[in-house]
Parts: structure tokens; sequence; C-alpha cells
């Protein structure tokens, strides 16, 4: 089934998350209740809603998108995965992803794919969407759709075969199928730090768009096609 997907039809994509604040006390009370509510399960024992709130940005009611990362695969002129990459203000950054999509992947044949993008990165884009008062383009708007209709792809999923009990990291993915690592500098759990402290929003950039290389490599491996070389990958810019 996926052989019968055009590569250039798809749009691999990756977003990197933080909290909404540099610091739990710079939440509002209200909100900060509201935390300590949602966090309480999550929390390990004697551990503070201030202390959890590091992780605050895998939720979108509680964290926003500093980055989103798209590519592509063009077979014009050659194979070449072109990337972009979308980052600073969120509303802004929110506004350029969506017109990338109904300018350019809003047709029936275009699909969107991440890596374990059904349980985050699609939902939390349209909630922060929703968040900041922007309209959700048709490719992330599931309501009344039918399961067929819904143009998703999940690297995870696709790796799942149908066990929903199985998670398994796109680096763990990358490893087992001799698929350079999309690691460098910073791992996941630093990109707040990264963001909030060190102010380097380029390195966070640079961290996502590996990311959404290593999720092509990936899906080039379930189609059984030789996988994108470094003189096929062309960053277009951050915008």
């Amino acid at each position: 089934m996926l052989q019968k997907i055009q590569l250039q039809n798809v749009l691999f994509l990756d977003i990197e998350t933080v909290p909404e604040q540099a610091d739990f006390n710079l939440l509002d009370e209200k909100t900060q209740a509201l935390w300590e509510k949602k966090s309480e399960y999550q929390r390990k024992d004697g551990q503070t809603p201030a202390e959890f709130y590091e992780r605050a940005g895998i939720w979108a009611e509680f964290g926003k998108i500093i980055c989103i990362s798209a590519g592509f695969i063009s077979n014009q002129n050659g194979r070449t995965f072109r990337i972009t990459s979308f980052s600073g203000e969120e509303i802004a950054l929110l506004k350029k992803f969506k017109n990338l999509l109904e300018e350019h992947f809003n047709g029936p044949q275009h699909v969107l794919c991440a890596h374990n993008g059904k349980e985050f990165d699609f939902p939390y884009i349209a909630r922060r969407m929703i968040i900041n008062g922007i309209s959700i383009p048709d490719k992330l708007n599931l309501f009344g759709k039918k399961p067929w209709e819904i143009a998703h792809l999940d690297t995870m999923e696709l790796w799942r075969f149908g066990d929903y009990k199985h998670f398994t990291s796109l680096n763990l993915l990358t490893h087992i199928l001799g698929i350079p690592s999309p690691k460098g500098d910073i791992d996941g759990s630093q990109v707040a730090k990264v963001y909030y402290e060190e102010k380097e929003l380029d390195r966070i950039v640079h961290y996502c768009e590996r990311d959404i290389i290593a999720i092509a490599q990936v899906f080039l491996r379930f189609r059984n096609e030789k996988l994108l070389t470094d003189d096929e990958i062309v960053v277009v810019g951050n915008v």
C-alpha cells in the first residue's frame, strides 16, 4: 500500500515544543492550579508542580510550538529532499505552516507523515491553532471524517503492525534499520533549556530538521527503497 503513494505527495514534519512560560512562577494562579491538577498523576511522589513544569511542553494546553520543520521528496531533475523550517513566535509560524498546507499540500493525494504524529504532532498543531485563533486547515481537521479520509501517516504506527502496546522511539527505529541517527548535540529533554536559558533557537531548528530527515529515511526503508544521500538533502531555509 505504501508503494502506491507518490513520494512527492508526502509532507514529512516534526515539531519542537516548550512550556508556555520559562518558569512555573510566571504562570497566573489559575493556570498554576490547573497545571497542578493536570500533572497530578504524572508527578513522582514528593515532586511539586513547579518541579514538574519542565515537562509542560508536551501538553498543548500548557506548552507552545517553537519550530515546525517540513520536507518533501521531489523527483524532478533527480531525487531531492527539500526542507523548510518555521520557527520563532508561535502565531506567525503556525500561520506560515498553514499557508504551506493550503497552498501546496491540500489536494486529495497529499498526506502528512510524522513519527508518533497521530498522538502528538498533528493534534498538538491543531490545538495550538485553535488556542491562537487560527482556523484549522483541512489536512489537520478531522471533524466528521471517516478513518480512511484522514490523510495522516505515522511511522511509529506503521512499525507497530497493529500492536498498540508497542512504543518505539525514532532513535531506536533508525538504529535497528541502519539509518544514521537523527540525534545531535541536544535531545528532546533539553529543548526547553536551550530555548529559555541558552536562547539558541537555531540549534533547536537543526535538531528538528535532523528528525524529519530520519522520518523520511524510515519511510523509504519501509518501502524498501534506497536512503537519501547528503547530496540529495537541501535545506531551503528557516522562515
